[in-house]
């Protein structure tokens, strides 16, 4: 049969991509891009170093990223995105906008990272008290809180899992205990960091459970690199892409009035336990897939994981 009446693929804009050397959700990304959008992924080169805030500074030096957009010029996308939480925020704010100009500099395209789009999504939703979760140790936690603290936010509660690797395995049921887990002060928002963690499904159940806008890192670097194109991101009801749901059940207010006046804390610490497996159980009365999709028990997760000193958990 002759095709050639159809004149060929229709035009497409291109979103490159500079995501760290262990990074494994690929797929993910593509799901908030619109048809008319292709991502040209590339990646950093491999170091022997696990999730850390040592890592972190390597696969964001100047250079590394120089190198990784020139290679992306080659496809000449629209806009380049650094997609990596840890490394745009382990600088701090002026680091963060150093990158950006190193990118800007290396390709003359418009640039942005995942800690930029994290700011900038929250100032969207009008959000200056966030929840936080992540998959990483202590110590790179801490360093996201401070990013924050420099861009005006606070951190009224936080759950962690002490990972430095195989992060890509975590089960959708870990993410939803450590939200449960972190959710106290009366935040505006959750943010889920890491762009090895998979967040797409999980947003739009726990938006509904919590009663607030649910971001994730994948999910702002998304947004914010179609939005310097004209593109919007496309997902099921989420707050930061679609103002009916910021206006639903992500707008009310119910869940501050119902957290228990004991659990105002500035941070949460999980014990040892939430190390191993995710966040602690949240309570006798209430069991963790009430109200969740039957998908969010299954996951890969795998152990031992290791802990800040970098030997395993146990």
């Amino acid at each position: 049969m002759d095709v050639s009446f159809l004149g060929g693929p229709q035009p497409q804009l291109g979103v490159g991509v500079v995501a760290p050397f262990d990074f494994a959700l690929d797929r993910e990304l593509w799901r908030w891009v619109p048809d008319e959008v292709s991502l040209h992924l590339t990646r950093t080169p491999f170091v022997p170093v696990e999730v850390s805030l040592d890592l972190a500074r390597l696969v964001s030096e100047h250079e590394t990223l120089h190198e990784a957009v020139r290679a992306l010029s080659a496809v000449a996308p629209e806009v380049v995105a650094y997609a990596c939480t840890s490394g745009s925020f382990v600088g701090g704010v002026a680091g963060e906008r150093a990158m950006c100009a190193a990118m800007t500099h290396a390709g003359e395209l418009p640039s942005l990272t995942t800690s930029g789009a994290l700011l900038e999504a929250l100032h969207e939703i009008g959000a200056r008290r966030v929840a936080v979760v992540t998959p990483y140790t202590r110590s790179v936690t801490d360093s996201l809180g401070d990013y924050l603290g420099e861009g005006g936010i606070t951190v009224t509660g936080r759950a962690y899992l002490g990972l430095t690797r195989h992060i890509w395995k975590v089960p959708y049921r870990d993410v939803v205990d450590m939200a449960r887990e972190a959710v106290v002060g009366s935040p505006d928002a959750l943010f889920i960091s890491c762009t090895n963690l998979p967040t797409y499904d999980v947003i739009p159940q726990l938006e509904a459970e919590l009663r607030m806008p649910v971001l994730s890192a994948n999910q702002v670097t998304m947004w914010a690199a179609l939005r310097r194109i004209g593109a919007q991101a496309v997902g099921p009801y989420q707050a930061l892409l679609d103002p009916v749901a910021r206006s639903g059940p992500a707008g009310m207010s119910a869940f501050s009035q119902s957290a228990p006046v004991a659990e105002q804390v500035a941070e949460v610490e999980p014990g040892p336990e939430a190390a191993l497996a995710g966040a602690a159980s949240p309570g006798p009365d209430l069991d963790p897939g009430d109200g969740l999709d039957p998908g969010f028990a299954s996951g890969l997760g795998e152990g031992p994981y290791l802990d800040d000193t970098g030997g395993p958990s146990v």
